[in-house]
């Protein structure tokens, strides 16, 4: 017979689980929601201040950006997640919160470590209006940004979804 502190060990370890999985699910689709574009205007909606928000809320990114360059903020994942399949690795925000020069081109671009095929992200890449930068050294664009990571195995792209 099975103890039953151990049932209930068991049970709140498997709830904790699916919650985590469900925070994972509900993040990811607040990303693509601030990504997507307006299908008559092809205008994004800017979720994206919303979106990054509950990444801070879960502590999966930290309250402030790891570093800000021009007009970009820069936020490293604390824990794991995903975005379409692959690990996300780097939320990049772009936004004017005060003119220094030129050109900010606002909008959203994640930093992915690739897990399998590409197919599915380019899809939704080219029917969103966005880039796909393929085979960054992501270990060095951080470190030229002066923000202090270990250095990374795998493949590593880029989805940049912003105004221009």
């Amino acid at each position: 017979m099975i103890n039953s502190k151990f049932s209930l060990s068991i049970i709140l370890l498997l709830t904790l689980v699916s919650c985590v999985c469900v925070a994972d699910d509900t993040l990811e689709q607040g990303l693509i929601n601030a990504i997507e574009q307006n299908t008559t205007t092809t205008n994004r909606e800017t979720l994206y201040g919303s979106a990054i928000r509950a990444y801070k809320a879960q502590a999966y990114i930290n309250q402030k950006p790891n570093k800000r360059v021009d007009y970009t903020d820069y936020y490293l994942l604390n824990k794991p997640a995903t975005f379409m399949g692959h690990d996300l690795k780097v939320i990049e925000e772009e936004y004017m919160s005060a003119n220094i020069g030129c050109c900010v081109n606002a909008g959203l671009g994640l930093s992915l470590k690739i897990r399998g095929s590409l197919t599915s992200l380019n899809a939704f890449a080219e029917e969103n209006g966005c880039n796909v930068e393929e085979n960054i050294n992501l270990y060095q664009e951080l470190t030229d940004l002066g923000i202090k990571v270990h250095p990374m195995s795998g493949r590593y792209i880029r989805l940049s979804c912003r105004e221009r």
